[in-house]
């Protein structure tokens, strides 16, 4: 762990400012041709955050190390200021947390993409089109009816083409790699294993793979599985206790819940399920004393995996109407910025520095005039480390104490 978290750790109050940490979900890019080199945010109109911006000091932050690709939930971990290296949680217990399901110590959970495999069992696309949750829930019901001697198979749906699986049993085991090659044009890997003593888990798993297989071979789109984040479910230190906070989350997507809850973050409910709900559950979260509230939004990411440089560019516009909604619950200490980049030229997460707004408390503020990739590259807080954002979100709010005499 950086020691500028275990120094905010030990340094924290009780008391102090109310905190948004609001996550653009791969917020970050890179030149896109079609927009004559700018990036989505360069070419999105954001005047909201560009207003923010030139009163608040920015930067950019690099989620695990220069030059690592990280996944949603180590970039996450990051944010939230545990060391994603040393906390390496799998996708799989997220997506299962995420939808509410009683995960027990020792369960060994994966996340499901149903995928399109074409006559010769390549994939041609990794998300099955993004089928409906509706077909979703008829697809894991099917795969929910898989039997294996010795362990307990339980498949429930997520949302859209995710679905979840559980293996319950004795003597799983952990660290087996990804079915999901992370690229068209490739077949499934197979399960694999790392040590002799995983050889059982990975059979156990690689059975399933292979009865899934020969239930949806007839499927038009989702006609395939890839699993991903397969790990064993595990205990973590409180992020409220950890730094003397009452934290909520406000997120759509089940894995952002899950990783809030594993972190023992209150979940909240956004009814309708979109940004004006978030808005009002946001609203609620301070009238309900929580000081923390972590808010999620996923379209910039979604967006930018199927390389749709129009759709970000959108879904940044979306953000940035709502903006003032919430900035009216009355937050001390406001942070926008995304887990990690993902560039539609890329259409996947990137190792590229994430951009970075920090409002309210004492900054240095008037450098900037915008929120962009090119603005943040300069602005007052420089490159950081994403594990120091929390000692920055705490001293701005005023809940850090003096370190030494």
């Amino acid at each position: 762990m950086g020691r500028s978290v275990e120094l905010a750790e030990s340094l924290a109050l009780p008391r102090g400012g109310r905190i948004l940490l609001a996550v653009l979900d791969g917020l970050g890019d890179v030149s896109v041709p079609e927009l004559g080199g700018r990036t989505p945010m360069e070419a999105a109109d954001i005047p909201n955050l560009d207003a923010l911006v030139r009163d608040s000091a920015i930067g950019q932050h690099v989620p695990v190390a220069q030059g690592i690709t990280p996944g949603s939930g180590p970039a996450h971990m990051a944010l939230f200021g545990y060391d994603p290296v040393d906390n390496l949680i799998g996708r799989g217990v997220l997506e299962v947390l995420g939808i509410g399901f009683p995960l027990e110590m020792g369960d060994l959970a994966a996340r499901i993409n149903f995928c399109t495999l074409d006559g010769d069992g390549v994939i041609t696309d990794r998300r099955a089109g993004r089928i409906s949750t509706g077909e979703c829930e008829v697809l894991a019901e099917m795969l929910d009816a898989i039997t294996i001697p010795g362990v307990q198979v339980i498949v429930r749906p997520v949302k859209e083409h995710r679905a979840c699986v559980v293996f319950r049993g004795d003597g799983l085991r952990d660290g087996l790699s990804d079915t999901d090659p992370g690229e068209v044009g490739y077949r499934p890997l197979p399960v694999g294993s790392p040590s002799p003593d995983c050889a059982r888990t990975a059979e156990v798993v690689g059975e399933f793979v292979r009865q899934a297989q020969e239930m949806l071979k007839d499927q038009v789109r989702a006609n395939g599985i890839l699993l991903r984040g397969i790990a064993l479910n595990r205990a973590f230190r409180s992020f409220g206790e950890r730094f003397r906070l009452d934290p909520a989350a406000v997120a759509l997507y089940p894995m952002y819940r899950g990783l809030a809850s594993l972190l023992g973050m209150t979940l909240l409910e956004s009814s309708p399920g979109d940004l004006s709900g978030q808005v009002a559950a946001v609203h609620r979260a301070l009238s309900l004393g929580h000081d923390f509230v972590f808010l999620h939004h996923k379209y910039t990411d979604s967006a930018g995996e199927d390389g749709d440089w129009k759709r970000k560019i959108s879904a940044l516009e979306d953000f940035d109407c709502a903006l003032p909604g919430f900035l009216r619950g009355g937050f001390d200490v406001v942070a926008v910025t995304g887990d990690h980049s993902t560039p539609c030229p890329m259409k996947q997460h990137s190792w590229h520095p994430v951009p970075l707004l920090l409002h309210g408390g004492h900054q240095r503020v008037g450098w900037n005039d915008g929120f962009s990739e090119r603005q943040a590259a300069s602005g007052a807080l420089g490159t950081i480390n994403s594990l120091d954002l929390m000692p920055l979100l705490l001293a701005s709010a005023g809940r850090l104490e003096k370190f030494g005499a």
